[in-house]
């Protein structure tokens, strides 16, 4: 097929939009990074495109709880043209701040089910900003991560990245989950207190992702730390973008 393109939102508070495109097009994808008012004026163009992603940053000042705000606009505004995305089989990817909105909007971690998890303050209650080893679930159907290696880095920056699920129901919605293929990544230690260390997830269909680490900052082995592990990998985010432009390429 064509060159598949991809949205990449910006808007108020959003600050990873120039890192995140240049990310798309170094794995051979266009993107057109375009503010979150022009598409809620035009939710149409929405269809030349078959991937968005929802980048980080503080969309809103997070002033009514991280991504709420963002997550609001979206769903009231964007409904139709978003699920009639998801219907196709459109990629969606939510970095950080957007991982909490995919949450909020209630796309992760299961489409048209009630909300069952969230991404909450910190445990220790302080902003994280480090490089963190990952660990791939072995059975994910995840499709941004076909192509990486089972062990790589990322880095991390947040403050409200703790993974949390209904209280009361934690364990049999993680089991649902996993048997699902819908964990996708694990920290390989516990940074904020999410649940059983779980760092991303993806849908049923595993088009549609949401993790707290920064692919798009992982880029080049230039920016990656001196003192990564021995056998992680460090460009993580060329494997990450590079599954996704290929899978769709190829279906």
């Amino acid at each position: 097929m064509t060159t598949p393109g991809f949205i990449i939102l910006s808007g108020d508070g959003i600050n990873c939009e120039n890192e995140t495109a240049l990310a798309f097009r170094e794995v051979g994808a266009n993107a057109d990074i375009i503010h979150i008012n022009e598409l809620l004026e035009r939710p149409h163009i929405l269809k030349n495109y078959q991937g968005m992603a929802i980048p980080g940053g503080f969309s809103f000042g997070d002033e009514l709880g991280s991504g709420q705000v963002l997550a609001m606009k979206i769903k009231y505004k964007l409904h139709d043209a978003m699920s009639e995305m998801v219907a196709n089989g459109g990629a969606i990817i939510g970095i950080c701040n957007g991982f909490q909105v995919l949450t909020k909007l209630g796309l992760l971690p299961s489409v048209g089910e009630k909300r069952q998890a969230s991404l909450t303050t910190n445990e220790s209650g302080h902003f994280i900003n480090r490089w963190v080893s990952l660990e791939k679930e072995t059975n994910t159907v995840c499709k941004w991560l076909m192509d990486i290696p089972d062990t790589f880095s990322l880095p991390v920056r947040h403050g409200e990245g703790r993974l949390v699920f209904t209280s009361g129901e934690e364990e049999s919605i993680f089991n649902k989950l996993s048997k699902n293929g819908q964990i996708a990544l694990y920290y390989d230690e516990d940074i904020n207190g999410s649940y059983k260390n779980i760092a991303g997830l993806c849908d049923e269909s595993g088009m549609i992702f949401g993790l707290m680490p920064h692919p798009e900052a992982s880029m080049f082995k230039e920016v990656a730390p001196i003192h990564s592990q021995s056998g992680t990998i460090s460009t993580a985010g060329r494997y990450i973008f590079g599954s996704i432009v290929s899978y769709i390429k190829n279906s």
